[in-house]
């Protein structure tokens, strides 16, 4: 940090764990750095403040090195004379708003000048804490791509814990994670040989330090581990601490001093109870009943050399409580968590916007999450800020020390929705949504009971627990049909199947299918895709809008391109969506937002497909095209204040006169391996939105905004499913008579011309030729259109290594004819000034 007086001070020296190849965005981070001496941290820090001196760069800065740890020469990897990614960190880690004191330096203020707590900005950052980062990454979804690590990054999101060891911080960053693990422990490495571990590692893999500890477990030598990765050998003792304390935990159980010390380095009680043979609950209550407490630290940029009083606070398992708890009643609002795929910052939106209404309704406002990408975790957005992992164990200690009038776990995302039944058998008092609420809406029975009480249609379905009854299921229901495990979030896992082949290969490798996990088998229905988010007090419902999908169903929600409001539904369809939403916001017994998806077929017929009981991915998106604070009306109604109360008296809206589009944005061409065929199972990192007074151009706007080439003119290449070819006909040409030339595979090729579209074929790869291939690499191609037909897998070959071509070519491929059409409606609106979209 510099201003123009050239007063420039380093805020936060960060370590990467990982060594140099591995993109820091996706190492575990940690700061303070942890193996440079004084000697070595002063002289990088010393070269960095040369260096935004001699850039003269005014405000923040990020600059990175390479230290070479045999000879402790240096190298600078590169400069960053901006805000960055490390930059956020930084300020988490170090309580130091980076971006808040750059914008004030940006408007001629001197560090001196500004405050920050009780210091001037121009007072260097001293921790006495240790910070971790650890990314969040998205193979779980993405199974077949590849999980090793590179300069590409390919994290979506991270979560960062702070401890008083490097041990314990790492430990809670982990079980922050959300990743079905709560230490350094993974089944995956149980029966892999040593050999097999230690050429794993060797690649720098998004698993690694899981089976790092398995070779510690089985007394490897650490120089052995050390030669394959290259992790520094003060990490890997660190991580040898860790393990040495499960073999003393697991021969001292219920030892009091022995849990104490295993608290300390940060142990979770669910792996604990694992080591013991006991429940999470059952330790939880064992060390409550020994008064086995965590304190909490606060962060002050200063390590207590100065009086401070930032509400920002951690856990640790030491003596002296620095947490004041104030008498005022208070209300806890669970955050998100890591941003992954399905579910991202849309849910931070809602969680801050819900902050700020109770603070005004008067209440004491606490936030717990654990994202340092977050507007929830700046520690001036809320009253308090608990920095924790989203487990049961780290919430309900602040809930003890705190002892909230409610806990808020609707705004959260699926994270918060899955500690409410948890929460609530400990005690404590869910507000809003309730679990009963929750049950109506996630589990299955109680939903179908609903839907039939309320005489609603949804498409017919079964959850099934073992192969053959879902055979059997889909044969009664129907093919196609789609399949997915119940409690699902971003429809991870979701996929339309067409026949019993298909469906067996499904229930044996893409998930597991018993008692305790459920697989949902539904009809497949096609036709237009809507969703609503609304708001209801128990009594009264109110609708901000309704929105529609631009590609039919079979396209997950988070993947579509949505409009609003609706573009080509009828008033029937929209009135029996409204009316919908009130019964089943009243039947479910939901209080505050909700979220329901519909599917409405060609004669008009509306079937519903699910209800969120919670706030969704598209409320800041509808929010900001009707104007409706919707979280904070919604966290109003939690705090007992009915819509009326607000002054909503109306059911539904009045519909906007411009057009709002949110088009999804992708990473593929970041994560190897990963198919872009769009698909029930969602696959966007981000939006964008676009909005103008013409649908047309909203779109074009939304299109670009979302990283989108729009050429009008050029080559597209087209290879389309049997299926589809009539639909693709008439797209196809509408870009012939824009001037593209059209390149297509032989069988779409034969069809195009025997409709009179001049198209030139190309050869597939397994007919024995690269052309196809060539002429995207080339920049030949401006589009490629592709469509499989779900009955035949063996299609998808061929076409998955032209979309994975297209994607490492940087040229934007559709999957869906919808999107195509829209496109088409945007290149005639810029070319010849027409549309078939009426727009007006």
């Amino acid at each position: 940090m510099r201003d123009k007086n050239d007063t420039a001070i380093a805020i936060c020296s960060m370590e990467n764990v990982d060594p140099v190849g591995i993109h820091t965005g996706d190492s575990i981070v940690v700061a303070p750095s942890q193996t440079l001496a004084a000697k070595e941290y002063n002289m990088l820090r010393s070269s960095a403040l040369k260096l935004i001196r001699a850039l003269k760069i005014e405000g923040g800065c990020n600059v990175q090195f390479a230290l070479d740890p045999l000879s402790f020469k240096y190298f600078i990897i590169e400069v960053n004379p901006r805000v960055s990614r490390s930059s956020a960190l930084a300020s988490k880690a170090s309580g130091y708003p980076i971006a808040r004191v750059t914008a004030k330096v940006a408007i001629g203020m001197t560090l001196d000048e500004i405050r920050i707590a009780n210091t001037p900005a121009s007072f260097e950052p001293t921790l006495d804490y240790i910070v971790t980062k650890v990314a969040r990454f998205p193979f779980d979804k993405f199974s077949d791509a590849s999980n090793e690590l590179g300069t590409q990054m390919k994290a979506t999101g991270e979560v960062m814990s702070v401890g008083r060891t490097f041990e314990e911080g790492l430990l809670k960053a982990v079980r922050s994670l959300e990743t079905g693990v709560c230490h350094i422990y993974h089944k995956k490495f149980d029966t892999m040989s040593n050999e097999g571990i230690l050429a794993y590692i060797s690649k720098g893999t998004d698993d690694r330090i899981y089976a790092i500890a398995e070779l510690i477990r089985r007394g490897v030598d650490l120089l052995h581990v050390y030669d394959n990765t290259k992790i520094d050998l003060f990490f890997l003792e660190k991580l040898k601490n860790i393990v040495e304390m499960e073999s003393v935990v697991k021969a001292n159980i219920r030892d009091v001093e022995v849990l104490k010390e295993a608290k300390r380095m940060g142990f979770s009680d669910k792996y604990i109870g694992k080591l013991w043979s006991m429940s999470e609950s059952e330790v939880f209550l064992f060390r409550k009943a020994n008064n086995i407490y965590p304190v909490y630290k606060m962060i002050d940029t200063c390590a207590a050399e100065f009086h401070s009083d930032v509400p920002y606070l951690y856990s640790t398992y030491e003596e002296e409580n620095e947490s004041v708890v104030s008498n005022r009643k208070k209300i806890v609002v669970l955050g998100s968590g890591p941003i992954r795929i399905g579910q991202g910052v849309e849910f931070d939106y809602s969680t801050v916007h819900a902050i700020w209404a109770i603070r005004d309704a008067g209440y004491e406002a606490i936030i717990i999450n654990n994202n340092p990408e977050t507007v929830s975790t700046d520690y001036t957005t809320s009253d308090k800020l608990y920095f924790e992992p989203l487990t049961v164990e780290d919430v309900m200690n602040v809930i003890e020390l705190e002892k909230p009038t409610g806990v808020v776990v609707s705004l959260g995302g699926q994270t918060a929705i899955n500690l409410a039944k948890p929460l609530s058998d400990l005690g404590v008092n869910i507000i809003g949504t309730g679990i009963e609420a929750i049950n109506n809406a996630e589990d299955r029975k109680c939903f179908e009971a609903i839907m039939r009480k309320a005489g609603i249609p949804q498409p017919e379905a079964e959850a099934i627990t073992d192969i053959e009854r879902g055979v059997e299921a889909a044969t009664r229901i129907g093919y196609p049909v789609l399949v997915r495990p119940s409690y699902v979030l971003g429809g991870r896992a979701m996929q339309i199947v067409s026949n019993e082949e298909a469906l067996r290969h499904y229930l044996k490798t893409a998930v597991e299918v018993n008692e305790d996990q459920p697989v949902l088998v539904d009809k497949y229905i096609m036709g237009k895709e809507l969703e609503v988010d609304a708001i209801c007090d128990g009594k009264d419902v109110f609708i901000p809008g309704i929105m529609e999908h631009v590609e039919r169903t079979g396209i997950h929600s988070g993947d579509s391109i949505s409009v609003y409001p609706t573009f080509s539904v009828s008033q029937k369809v929209k009135d029996t969506i409204i009316d919908y939403t009130i019964r089943l916001g009243k039947e479910i017994g939901i209080i505050g937002l909700y979220n329901i998806q519909f599917i409405a077929d060609d004669n008009d017929m509306v079937y519903v497909i699910e209800v969120n009981p919670r706030s969704s991915r598209t409320v800041p998106f509808l929010s900001k095209a009707t104007g409706t604070p919707m979280a904070n009306i919604a966290t109003n109604v939690m705090l007992g204040k009915s819509l009326k109360e607000q002054g909503v008296t109306k059911i539904i809206a009045d519909e906007k006169k411009r057009w709002y589009v949110k088009t999804p944005a992708f990473s593929f061409a970041k994560i190897r391996g990963v198919d872009s065929y769009l698909s029930p199972e969602m696959k966007s990192t981000g939006e964008a939105i676009g909005y103008d007074s013409s649908l047309r151009r909203a779109l074009y706007k939304s299109l670009q905004s979302s990283g989108m080439t729009i050429a009008n003119y050029g080559t597209i290449f087209v290879s389309i499913a049997d299926a589809d070819k009539p639909r693709a006909l008439p797209l196809i040409r509408r870009f012939y008579e824009l001037g593209f030339n059209i390149e297509a595979t032989s069988g779409t090729t034969k069809f195009l011309r025997d409709n009179g579209i001049r198209t030139r074929c190309l050869k597939k790869l397994s007919e024995g030729s690269t052309e196809i291939f060539d002429s995207i690499r080339k920049g030949h191609v401006n589009y490629v259109i592709n469509t499989i037909d779900i009955n035949q897998h063996s299609s998808r070959l061929d076409g998955y290594d032209i979309r994975r071509c297209a994607v490492e070519n940087n040229v934007t491929i559709f999957t869906a004819l919808e999107t195509v059409s829209v496109l088409l409606d945007v290149l005639e609106e810029i070319t010849l000034g027409v549309s078939t979209i009426d727009a007006e």
